[in-house]
């Protein structure tokens, strides 16, 4: 596999050298640029390739956190700080490891091999479909043909499948903006399908080929027709 395409971003110069020497000593990552200005990391012209930002997060001007959420969505992250306070948050970004300095060489390769591992797991199949989303603290990857419906629960979605139930914490309206090229579709506030398998759509609601039957809204009926 080729390495991970990396910038690391951090406003401490001997920061950014230690992380450099790191990464020459790492085959599996690629480290194509460093930045004492988080804003000239944003404007970096082969940002489109990078896999993964290795950001500190006090940084003057942007903050790491506001760097992520500024750049196009689906990079990795790792971040890199001196104060462990923010770990909460940079988790709650969804962010692969945090790491508080000063940053050892097998804790930063350890941190580097996750978002190898996430990339391999994340990566498309050419054969077949796959969801993939955290539950229970752990990567899920389901086949797409196994998930029969998904509930919505506040900030919460429960993902139905043939063999087992998966908590999510997502809202429904985040889930389908994000899926519907999948397939799905929502059918109810509080429900969406896979549209392949509705074997039919009724004033009562929606029958699934494999027999469920399902609520359906009117605006969502009269969409769906």
């Amino acid at each position: 596999m080729k390495p991970i395409k990396a910038i690391y971003v951090d406003d401490e110069a001997p920061a950014l050298e230690l992380i450099k020497k790191y990464c020459t000593d790492m085959p599996e990552i690629e480290l194509m640029d460093v930045f004492l200005n988080p804003t000239e990391a944003l404007n970096y012209p082969h940002l489109a390739a990078v896999e993964l930002l290795i950001l500190d997060i006090e940084m003057p001007g942007l903050s790491g956190t506001d760097l992520l959420a500024s750049v196009p969505k689906g990079k990795l992250c790792i971040f890199i700080t001196a104060d462990p306070t923010y770990a909460a948050k940079a988790f709650d970004l969804d962010v692969i490891d945090y790491l508080v300095k000063p940053v050892f060489p097998e804790r930063f390769k350890k941190a580097v091999q996750k978002a190898i591992d996430y990339s391999k797991f994340t990566a498309p199949d050419a054969a077949q479909l796959y969801l993939t989303f955290k539950s229970d603290y752990k990567l899920n990857k389901v086949l797409l043909d196994d998930i029969q419906w998904i509930e919505g629960f506040r900030e919460y979605i429960k993902i139905v499948t043939r063999f087992k139930q998966y908590l999510v914490l997502q809202r429904l309206s985040d889930f389908i903006s994000k899926n519907e090229e999948l397939g799905f579709v929502r059918i109810h506030k509080s429900y969406i399908v896979i549209k392949k398998d509705i074997a039919s759509i009724s004033t009562q609601g929606v029958q699934l080929k494999s027999g469920k039957q399902l609520p359906i809204g009117r605006t969502y009926r009269d969409l769906l027709k």
